[in-house]
């Protein structure tokens, strides 16, 4: 297996299968290619088990502040209005109410705060506030057990989109692969990537490939392959392995608790999988882990090529892990997955959700949850909060912890305009259609508005035809 084209993306979960989508269906790109070293694509974090299924719009995310969840909620919404356009039966999405719980009289001045002070309000329409009555009706096991004197308020909104990322990948891929000049390639290991002066050699497990430009979307092993180049050297990564507790139908939608502001991590959150209503998960935790994928021994190696061993990214985690929030969040998280005890230390956050919870009512997730580098500056000692990309000569390194799936659009169009420039302006990309297929298709306040004034014009109406027999579809 070998051959030359103009784009070769790297890696198969949903970055890369939603630049491969927006490159092969909205540019006249001429011949574009993408390696997955799984037998499948969204075989790691894509996978539905592997993640929050959660679309992130900056609405119920408290640790966003106002900027950031502008910049997200247009990432958001053009991927939720291509699952409106292309998933009609609902195979990769469900619609569910979501919202976010203050609990106590501390929380809820903050909360009411965030809605009528800080834009959250105006900025999300169908953001509401929501008090004990109106949060029993929709979640009634979360007012069930709980103190009636104990304050309540909640923001909700009814665009709560559960997501399977992995359908949603694949959907991207096959989308992509109706275009004659796509080939996509599995079970295929990258080994090697060479600048050239033409652009670039990817060496793999099943041969060469030459393009002009190249996209490495690995996830966590972008940023090795990009040091490997000399891009990043002032980068590492503090790998956090996300995981869940289930229970038995508890929930109806997504309700989650109010963030510390200095944690990069989701706060813990209850919700019903997107393929089963009747489970009900609860987390993350996040514990650090030595790995770039997790579960997988032969990552640990990749780590250390990533992290370096030297002196700026030891100083950088003592640094990080030092804080007087962060370092504690870490050793409790630590004891969530000791046999036992780590079950009874997390009930107290799941009671926060829902009060009339046991310890015997939640167990430990089997097979769930994934591994999300968190970006490391080695120069400012810090965490970088967020997505995390690198353009360097004709290639570009996307590091996408959250909320990369919620923007993976959103990003491949940032991604398709700069690919275009190491073109030289050779290829055009239709905007316009990109937009089209996906944003224009998202469900707005005033879309709802109006089909209700036509709901009404037409119960005032006099029918056209009287006895019209249904049409055979019906």
């Amino acid at each position: 297996m070998s051959g030359k084209y103009d784009l070769v993306i790297v890696g198969g979960g949903i970055s890369g299968a939603s630049l491969l989508y927006t490159t092969a269906k909205f540019t006249d790109i001429d011949s574009i290619a993408l390696i997955e070293k799984e037998s499948e694509i969204a075989a790691i974090n894509s996978h539905h088990t592997n993640n929050s299924q959660t679309l992130h719009f900056g609405d119920i995310e408290t640790n966003y502040t106002l900027e950031k969840a502008e910049e997200v909620k247009e990432g958001a919404e053009l991927l939720a209005g291509y699952l409106e356009n292309h998933d009609p039966d609902r195979e990769m999405h469900a619609k569910r109410s979501k919202m976010v719980l203050a609990v106590g009289d501390e929380e809820v001045p903050k909360l009411e705060r965030r809605y009528d002070e800080e834009g959250f309000g105006d900025l999300f329409p169908k953001l509401r506030p929501i008090e004990r009555e109106e949060i029993e009706e929709i979640e009634p096991k979360v007012v069930e057990g709980r103190d009636s004197d104990e304050e309540l308020l909640a923001l909700q909104t009814p665009d709560g989109y559960v997501v399977d990322y992995g359908e949603a990948t694949k959907s991207f891929a096959e989308r992509a692969a109706e275009e004659s000049n796509v080939d996509i390639y599995t079970g295929t290991t990258v080994t090697d990537v060479t600048p050239t002066l033409d652009g670039y050699t990817i060496e793999t497990s099943e041969g060469r490939f030459d393009s002009d430009a190249a996209v490495i979307a690995a996830g966590s092993h972008s940023l090795q392959i990009a040091k490997e180049l000399g891009y990043g050297q002032d980068k590492v990564l503090l790998p956090v392995a996300g995981s869940f507790f289930l229970a038995d139908d508890l929930l109806n939608g997504k309700v989650y608790t109010l963030q510390m502001k200095k944690l990069p991590f989701a706060a813990v959150h209850g919700d019903a999988d997107v393929h089963d209503s009747s489970i009900t998960r609860f987390g993350p935790t996040a514990k650090l882990v030595p790995t770039l994928e997790r579960g997988r021994v032969s990552t640990v190696s990749d780590f250390l090529d990533v992290f370096g061993l030297n002196a700026a990214a030891v100083l950088s985690y003592a640094n990080i892990l030092s804080d007087r929030v962060l370092l504690p969040y870490v050793l409790r998280n630590l004891v969530y997955d000791v046999p036992e005890v780590g079950p009874k230390q997390f009930l107290p956050h799941v009671q926060k959700v829902v009060p009339s919870v046991e310890i015997d009512d939640i167990e430990r997730a089997k097979g769930y949850g994934g591994v999300r580098p968190q970006i490391v500056d080695t120069n400012e000692k810090s965490l970088d909060m967020g997505e995390a990309k690198i353009v360097g000569d004709n290639i570009i390194f996307n590091i996408t912890p959250s909320p990369g799936a919620s923007t993976c659009l959103k990003n491949a169009m940032r991604d398709t305009q700069t690919l275009l420039e190491f073109m030289d302006e050779e290829y055009e990309f239709d905007e316009a259609a990109f937009r089209g297929d996906t944003i224009d298709n998202f469900p707005r306040v005033d879309d709802a508005d109006e089909d209700a004034d036509m709901d009404d014009t037409d119960e005032d109406a006099e029918p056209d035809t009287v006895n019209e027999p249904p049409a055979a579809d019906d």
